[in-house]
């Protein structure tokens, strides 16, 4: 029966749980909390900053009311779902508070929820804290004789010698369905695998990285634990270990950096990429850009050679529509874009990121230039929000910037292309008939093969170039 003080409870109390702020996210990291027990909040005031695996987030709480307690601490990661701030909607109209959750933990739905034995999640700079993510309790598999000689012939095919034998779980291991996906297309048994997952989950890294053989000896993961014999010959035992400790930092993948990672081992494994260069003399486009920065039209937005490339790479796409496309594996289709979301790869203090400008097609030189400043501005600030990172179609990654003069970019993934463009410098160039003093630069289109072939790739880049070496074609080619 359900008494009063219960009732009342529950209608004083309410919980804000953390949200799905991006498209699927699973979890997010607290960074910052803008509120404390005790203080007033209203509809729409933002009480703490999330990262997740694409951004930066603030989260506003939709009610009003007294803080009465912060469930996680700041530098925790909380999956999509949990509770992770109460607030006291009524203030003082009773003593009766909900019962507070412990400190290192989330409240749990289930009395006495059942956690696996010897499993304890630990990542640096987190403490440990106990998973708050329910299972159901899974079937033991038994493990024979014929098993454990698969086992063993699995890790000796993953380089990790017969000591597989002796890790084998008694469990099956945990991992989500798209990890073992990924391990049945790469003939990776998971019960070889050694998961670096919070809470002893297999990761796509972990099943990437059982999939490449292993050096045979690893002495440097093993050192600064155990000082090798041979060390403490050379040296006394003290001063190696504080030398060792010293030299190493480990630091823990979450966030923007996991993100990325994830998104480029799934590029790079699941996109044939095929790469084609062209160097070319932009001195007329550089001419361009001066003479655009003078023109009123322009005034108030930045003007830069990135600008001129963009308007080139979409007119370019125009003229061959079918470089614009994505594949899709589930249903075997070529999915034709007849939009072109432009993304920009943007280096800031958390990562790589690449924002993208909606229906940059359809926009003018000014609009892609207002476009570009507002996405390069926001990511800088470290604001871009997941919608704004999703939906691309092609990308362009400025490698010039940073004095390279090109690359081999991997693509982003769902997308058909990006372009390098690399570092503009004046070099000698035969311009008619002679040897001149010209601004050159080197591009670089990468591609996804199974959606364009060579032609196609080739005469994109190639339009690109013609574009910025005579720029006037952006007029009798738009």
């Amino acid at each position: 029966m359900t008494t009063m003080t219960e009732t009342t409870n529950a209608a004083r109390f309410r919980e804000f749980k953390m949200p799905d702020v991006g498209e699927g996210l699973t979890e997010a990291e607290i960074l910052k909390w803008f509120v404390q027990p005790g203080d007033t909040v209203t509809d729409g005031h933002v009480v703490c900053e999330v990262e997740t695996a694409k951004a930066a987030v603030e989260l506003p709480i939709p009610f009003d009311g007294v803080v009465h307690e912060l469930r996680f601490g700041e530098g925790t990661t909380v999956d999509v779902g949990q509770v992770i701030i109460v607030v006291d909607v009524a203030p003082g109209s009773g003593d009766a508070a909900p019962e507070p959750a412990p400190a290192s933990a989330p409240v749990q739905d289930e009395p006495e929820p059942e956690a696996p034995k010897g499993r304890t999640p630990v990542l640096v700079g987190y403490g440990v804290a106990e998973s708050s993510t329910k299972r159901r309790a899974r079937k033991g598999t038994e493990t024979g004789p014929p098993a454990a000689a698969a086992t063993a012939i699995q890790g000796e095919m993953n380089g990790h010698g017969t000591a597989a034998v002796s890790a084998v779980p008694e469990t099956r291991p945990l991992a989500k369905p798209p990890v073992r996906k990924l391990a049945k297309d790469l003939g990776i048994d998971l019960a070889t695998v050694s998961p670096t997952g919070e809470g002893g989950v297999i990761t796509r890294e972990d099943v990437h990285a059982a999939a490449t053989p292993a050096p045979a000896p690893e002495p440097v993961r093993a050192q600064p634990q155990i000082p090798a014999p041979a060390a403490a010959e050379d040296s006394p035992p003290p001063a190696v270990v504080a030398s060792m400790g010293a030299r190493e930092t480990r630091i823990p993948v979450k966030g923007v950096r996991k993100a990325i990672a994830q998104a480029m081992v799934g590029s790079a494994f699941s996109a044939p990429h095929v790469t084609e260069f062209v160097t070319v003399d932009v001195t007329r486009t550089m001419k361009l850009v001066a003479e655009l920065k003078e023109d009123k039209e322009m005034a108030g937005v930045r003007v830069n050679p990135l600008l001129i490339i963009a308007k080139a790479l979409l007119v370019a796409i125009k003229r061959h529509p079918e470089v614009n496309a994505a594949w899709d594996e589930a249903n075997q289709e070529i999915v034709r874009k007849h939009y072109v979301n432009l993304g920009i790869a943007a280096a800031t203090p958390r990562g790589l990121i690449v924002p993208n400008i909606k229906d940059a097609h359809e926009q003018t030189l000014p609009q892609l230039a207002a476009s570009l400043g507002e996405l390069v501005s926001t990511a800088r600030d470290g604001k871009t929000s997941p919608a704004a990172m999703a939906g691309g179609t092609v990308t362009i990654t400025n490698v010039g910037v940073f004095g390279v003069d090109t690359g081999t970019p991997i693509l982003n993934p769902g997308e058909s292309a990006i372009l390098a463009v690399g570092a503009i410098k004046l070099q000698p160039w035969v311009h008619k008939g002679k040897v001149k003093p010209r601004q050159v630069t080197t591009l670089a289109l990468s591609f996804d093969h199974r959606l364009v072939d060579g032609e196609l790739g080739s005469k994109v880049l190639a339009d690109v170039a013609a574009i910025l070496e005579q720029p006037k074609r952006l007029i009798t080619w738009a």
